[in-house]
């Protein structure tokens, strides 16, 4: 009975978070809108079934030996005290998990290195200039020369070339519903492809703790048509106000802020921050690679 309360008990936990997971809709990185998104949840399934292959055999084989042997006067499961070792047993439970293995790590680098490339080579892709902060996203364009603080608008159906750094400590950018996130890094610009075949606002957040203010720091990343994207540029270089050095000083200092537009930006800012951070020797940066068919700015 004591055993039986256990298993209980237990397939109750673990039902819990299932249970729970339904009031706050759908689990968001299994919701893709982009084909990096898409890739990565092919992977995490694929990667799913493969583990559950190992892990549910497992654990069905610890409740039926919990069972069968358990130590009760009128157990009738063979007691064999000296026995050693099976062949076949062992051949098995090694075996298996390293064929498993050996499929995911293939299909798992087949997909990383499928993602360091454009989704698609059909649209001119778009160069943004992402900086994290303490405890903000810095956004710059350019081709556009524009900037945003803790928004980013992109146009839909297009690949998107994120260049990332950081200004403040290591963070990660994340867009949940694009793709996976990468790492922000003092004096390092990382790149980052994502694409969203839609329209709509997708959540964005900072997925590495960074301090008091990490929990805020989120930022939405809206899709636009075409159209509608070369309408907003147009009307931020027309009535923001421009960002100069004093302004950027400012949103490097610790704290929160709400979401800002810049009509420009300092020249050469972003590279400026990577070799202030460390970065005194790469000469060719992730934005200047040919196949992306766009130059930015180069430090003089």
């Amino acid at each position: 009975m004591k055993l039986s309360r256990l298993f209980t008990r237990t397939f109750l936990i673990c039902l819990i978070p299932m249970m729970l997971s339904g009031c706050g809709g759908k689990f968001i990185v299994l919701d893709p809108k982009g084909p990096v998104g898409e890739e990565e949840k092919h992977l995490i399934l694929l990667t799913t079934l493969l583990i559950a292959i190992i892990v549910i055999p497992v654990i069905a084989l610890l409740i039926y030996i919990v069972y069968r042997y358990r130590d009760t006067p009128h157990n009738t499961a063979r007691y064999r005290p000296k026995w050693g070792d099976n062949k076949y047993l062992e051949i098995i439970w090694w075996g298996v998990p390293i064929i498993i293995t050996m499929f995911m790590a293939y299909f798992t680098v087949i997909t990383i290195f499928s993602l360091v490339k454009p989704p698609t080579t059909e649209v001119k892709p778009l160069t943004i200039q992402v900086t994290s902060l303490d405890w903000k996203w810095l956004f710059q364009y350019p081709e556009q020369h524009i900037s945003t603080v803790n928004y980013v608008d992109i146009p839909a159906g297009r690949p998107v070339q994120f260049i990332l750094t950081s200004d403040a400590p290591m963070n990660s950018f994340w867009v949940p519903q694009l793709g996976g996130q990468e790492y922000t890094m003092p004096g390092m610009a990382m790149r980052l492809w994502l694409q969203a075949n839609e329209t709509g606002k997708y959540f964005g957040t900072g997925a590495n703790f960074t301090g008091e203010g990490f929990a805020h720091m989120q930022f939405d990343v809206v899709a636009k048509t075409d159209a509608d994207f070369n309408s907003w540029v147009n009307k931020v270089k027309t009535t923001a106000k421009p960002m100069d050095m004093t302004i950027y000083n400012k949103l490097k200092v610790p704290g929160l802020t709400n979401q800002q537009t810049y009509s420009s930006y300092p020249p050469h800012i972003f590279n400026r921050t990577l070799r202030k951070n460390g970065d005194h020797h790469l000469e060719r940066r992730p934005e200047d690679i040919p196949f992306t068919g766009i130059k930015t700015e180069k430090t003089k």
